[in-house]
C-alpha cells in the first residue's frame, strides 16, 4: 500500500511539473493552445498573411525551437544555443517545403513589407547609444575605425597566407575570398562588389556573385560559432572581456552622466519616436542629401549611427528618455529576438547556398579568414583602448558575418546585443571601406 501511495505521489508530483514547465514565460497548457491553434492554421492552410499572421506564426515557432536551442548540449555552448538553433529550423522548414506558401508569405510581409528587421535594427542602435556615456562614446567612435582597419588587415594576411597553402594567387585570394567575407554582407557588399568587379574588369558580375555570395555564407557560419566560443574564452579569462562593454574605461577617462529619475511608459514610448525619427533622418540622409561621398555610398544605418550619436553629445535627451530609450531597446533584444530569427531564417538564408559551398579548400579558407579578422581586431582593439573580445566581435566578426542580420545572429550567440551600433558601423562604414579597396584590387587585375 505504502509503494502504491508513493507512485502515486510520484506520478502526480511529475504531471504537476509538467503543468508549470514554461515555454517562452507560457505555462505547457497556455502554449499548447496557441501551437494546436497554428497547426490548425497550417493543416487547413489559412492563415493571414499580414502582420497579424506573420507574428502569430513567428511567436509560436520561435518560442518552441528557442526553448530546445538554448537547453540543448554543445549546441547551447558552441553553436549559439537558442538564435541559431531557430533561424536554422526556419531555413530548413522552407527548404523542405514544410512550411505553406502563405506561411512564407506572412512571414516574409513582416521582414520585408513591413521591414520588421529595419525597426529592430533601430530600436537597438538608439537604445545602445544613449545609454552610453556621452564622452565615452564620441572617444571609442573615434577609436573605432582603426580597429576595423586592423582587422582587414588580420583577415587579408591570414586570407593570403591559407591561400598560398592551397596554391591560390593572392589577387584571386583578395578578390574572391577576403572582400566578399569582410564586404559587409550580400546587399551592402556582395551585390555592389560584382558590379565594381564588372565595371573594372568587364568580366559577369553574375559569376563572381554566385562565388561570392557561397564564400560569405560559410564566413558567417564560422563568424557566429567563434562569437559563442570568444563568449566562452571571455568568461575564463576575465580579463579580455567587457562583459558587453567595449571600452576599457581605464583607457578613456570620463565622467559619470547624471542618474534617470522614475522611469514610466512615455519615456519608453518615447524612445520609440526617437528610434524611428532618427531612422527617417538617415534614410533622407543617405537617400536624397548625401547618397555617396567620394562615389561610396554610405548606408542609412552607418548615418543613423552617427545621428543617435550627435543627439546624445548634444545633451537634449534627459536622463530618463535615455534609460526609457534603453527599456525599449532591451525589450526587443530579450523578447522579440526568437520572433526575428524565424524570419531572418525564413527570408534571408538559403540552405542550398550553404549546402553547394561546402567544399573542404572553400571551408579552410573561410575559417582561417575569419580568425584573422579576429586576431587582428582584438590586437588592434587592444592597442586603441577596448576589451580585445567585445573588439573581435564587433570590428572582426562583425565585419565578416552578412551584414545586418549577421550582426544579429553573432551578437545573439554570444550574449552582446547591446553592441549593435558598434556591429552596424562595421556592416555599414566598414563594408564601404571593403568596397574602396576592391575598386583598387580589382583595377589591379586588368
Amino acid at each position: 500500500m505504502t509503494n502504491m501511495t508513493q507512485a502515486s505521489a510520484t506520478e502526480k508530483k511529475g504531471a504537476s511539473d509538467l503543468l508549470r514547465f514554461k515555454i517562452f514565460g507560457m505555462p505547457l497548457p497556455l502554449y499548447a493552445f496557441a501551437l494546436i491553434t497554428l497547426l490548425l492554421s497550417h493543416f487547413y492552410n489559412a492563415i493571414p498573411t499580414d502582420l497579424v499572421g506573420g507574428f502569430a506564426l513567428m511567436f509560436v515557432m520561435g518560442a518552441i525551437f528557442g526553448e530546445i536551442g538554448k537547453r540543448l548540449p554543445i549546441f547551447n555552448k558552441y553553436i549559439g544555443g537558442a538564435p541559431v538553433m531557430i533561424f536554422l529550423v526556419a531555413a530548413y522548414f522552407v527548404y523542405a517545403g514544410i512550411f505553406t506558401q502563405k506561411e512564407i508569405d506572412a512571414i516574409s510581409n513582416v521582414m520585408d513589407k513591413s521591414n520588421f528587421l529595419n525597426l529592430f535594427i533601430a530600436v537597438l542602435i538608439t537604445g545602445a547609444i544613449l545609454s552610453v556615456n556621452r564622452k565615452l562614446l564620441l572617444k571609442s567612435l573615434l577609436g573605432y575605425i582603426p580597429t576595423i582597419l586592423a582587422g582587414i588587415v588580420g583577415a587579408s594576411l591570414f586570407g593570403i597566407v591559407i591561400g598560398l597553402c592551397f596554391g591560390i594567387p593572392i589577387d584571386r585570394i583578395m578578390m574572391l575570398y577576403v572582400l566578399p567575407i569582410m564586404g559587409g554582407g550580400n546587399g551592402a557588399g556582395a551585390v555592389p562588389l560584382s558590379e565594381i568587379y564588372h565595371s573594372v574588369t568587364g568580366r559577369s558580375r553574375e559569376e563572381y556573385y554566385s562565388t561570392a555570395i557561397a564564400i560569405l555564407t560559410i564566413a558567417n557560419i564560422f563568424a557566429i560559432i567563434f562569437a559563442a566560443l570568444l563568449d566562452m574564452i571571455g568568461k575564463k579569462y576575465t580579463w579580455l572581456s567587457g562583459e558587453g562593454e567595449l571600452v576599457r574605461k581605464a583607457s578613456f577617462k570620463t565622467e559619470d552622466d547624471e542618474k534617470a529619475g522614475q522611469i514610466t511608459h512615455r519615456e519608453t514610448a518615447v524612445g520609440m519616436v526617437l528610434s524611428t525619427t532618427c531612422f527617417l533622418l538617415a534614410y533622407v540622409v543617405a537617400k536624397k542629401i548625401l547618397p555617396s561621398i567620394g562615389g561610396v555610398s554610405i548606408h542609412y544605418f552607418a548615418w543613423m549611427v552617427l545621428i543617435v550619436a550627435a543627439l546624445n553629445a548634444s545633451g537634449l535627451c534627459s536622463p530618463e528618455i535615455k534609460a526609457g530609450a534603453k527599456r525599449l531597446s532591451d525589450f526587443f533584444s530579450k523578447q522579440l529576438l526568437w520572433v526575428l530569427m524565424v524570419g531572418v531564417g525564413v527570408c534571408y538564408t538559403d540552405l542550398q547556398e550553404i549546402i553547394d559551398a561546402l567544399t573542404f579548400a572553400n571551408v579552410v579558407i573561410a575559417a582561417i579568414i575569419v580568425v584573422g579578422a579576429v586576431v587582428g581586431a582584438a590586437i588592434g582593439g587592444w592597442l586603441i583602448g577596448f576589451y580585445p573580445i567585445e573588439s573581435s566581435i564587433t570590428a572582426g566578426l562583425c565585419m565578416a558575418n552578412r551584414g545586418g542580420s549577421g550582426d544579429l545572429e553573432v551578437l545573439s550567440a554570444c550574449n552582446r546585443m547591446n553592441l549593435i551600433s558598434y556591429a552596424q558601423i562595421s556592416s555599414r562604414l566598414g563594408g564601404g571601406i571593403v568596397l574602396v579597396i576592391a575598386s583598387i584590387v580589382f583595377s589591379m587585375m586588368v
